[in-house]
């Protein structure tokens, strides 16, 4: 039977938003409220690494190809790292970025989305940074990943599409066959497609690499999917912001949902522990861990 407790992180107003799992197999988390990360073991132990501005406003989180962390600060244009020890430095971007969408790509890089500057950029990881334009104005580039086919795959939360970008800056762009239908979160799934949500619409999304597109609307449709992330046993999880719950699809389509315990607390990332458990970042303070 399905359960779920709640870690309490560090107080109202830290903003916990995206979460991931770090190379030492514990939990890492954005404060976007206040600045930073967290630190979290599953058995409830937290450990702050409050070294970033207060208004750096960090969003996504995903582990770097040496073995640090790394972190989008929207409210700055960085993109911060952090070892596990706690130790902490960031590579300045673009200003006007607005980074959110992060992750790990090919050849010892990362990719950020420039949520306002209708661009995605590469990192090395001595600091070099490229942009690439997008072809499209005003689209609000939001999250990353990367694809089995070798690409990253970025959503256009006010383009309505989603964009695949080649290791050479190449893009393609797939238009979604829902108007407005606010894609946010993306991942690769383990039936080598990726899968995506539309906030707007209530609905997923699961497009192939060769760009063909399936929608599967959620019973709630003003549930606000907002991350997903894909489920080593098939399917993904998704966390549902607007109804306060944790989802699940299997490689059909088949969805259910687990409602969290605390009323509006806002869950935002969403990742699955090393020891199966899923785990998910919420806004109001905690984290909610679910075990199945």
């Amino acid at each position: 039977m399905a359960r779920i407790r709640e870690i309490e992180l560090t107080g109202a107003g830290s903003g916990p938003y995206g979460i991931t799992v770090g190379p030492d197999g514990a939990l890492w988390v954005t404060l976007s409220g206040g600045g930073g990360t967290a630190r979290v073991g599953l058995d409830g132990d937290v450990r702050e690494h409050r070294t970033d501005p207060a208004e750096s406003r960090p969003l996504v989180i995903t582990s770097g190809p040496d073995g640090a962390l790394r972190c989008t600060r929207s409210g700055d244009d960085r993109l911060g790292r952090v070892t596990t020890d706690g130790v902490a430095g960031a590579v300045p971007l673009p200003a006007g970025s607005g980074p959110c969408g992060l992750v790990a790509g090919p050849d010892d890089t990362l990719w950020y989305a420039a949520m306002n500057r209708d661009a995605v950029g590469r990192v090395t990881l001595d600091g070099q940074v490229t942009e690439f334009p997008l072809p499209v104005d005003g689209a609000f580039p939001s999250m990353l990943a990367l694809g089995p086919d070798g690409a990253v795959w970025c959503t256009l939360n006010r383009a309505n599409a989603i964009a695949r970008i080649d290791p050479a800056g190449r893009v393609r762009l797939h238009a979604l066959p829902t108007d407005a239908a606010g894609p946010v979160g993306i991942t690769a799934g383990g039936d080598g497609a990726l899968w995506f949500v539309e906030i707007l619409a209530g609905q997923l999304g699961r497009i192939t690499v060769d760009g063909e597109v399936t929608e599967f609307p959620l019973p709630d449709r003003a549930a606000r999917p907002h991350a997903i992330v894909a489920d080593p046993a098939g399917g993904c999880w998704f966390t549902e912001w607007g109804a306060n719950r944790i989802g699940h699809v299997d490689a059909g389509g088949r969805i259910t949902g687990h409602d969290l315990p605390t009323a509006a607390s806002e869950p935002h990332g969403i990742a699955v522990a090393p020891d199966g458990s899923v785990c998910a970042a919420l806004e109001t303070g905690a984290l909610a861990v679910l075990t199945v």
